[in-house]
């Protein structure tokens, strides 16, 4: 079953101020609201997730909608794990 915490445990460990990522709560915005959030700590992110999941994210799954909010990352990761064999 996949938690809010899980997921912020992963974003902290890419983000720069890790104290902070962890008091984030399902509707903190993501994509255009965290400067340190570009493209290759998205990459990283990306990473850390399938790692930690056992997750393959497709290169369709990965668009702006999916890192607007922490709650929308939250739904595209249990989504991906409920249709992992």
């Amino acid at each position: 079953m996949l938690t809010i915490e899980q997921v912020l445990e992963v974003l902290a460990e890419s983000l720069p101020l890790p104290e902070t990522t962890y008091q984030m709560g399902e509707q903190a915005p993501l994509l255009g609201a965290i400067p340190e959030l570009d493209s290759m700590t998205i990459t990283g992110i990306i990473a850390g997730l399938e790692k930690n999941f056992d997750i393959v994210f497709d290169d369709e799954d990965l668009d702006a909608g999916a890192f607007q909010t922490v709650g929308t990352l939250c739904d595209l990761i249990a989504s991906k794990m409920e249709n992992s064999p």
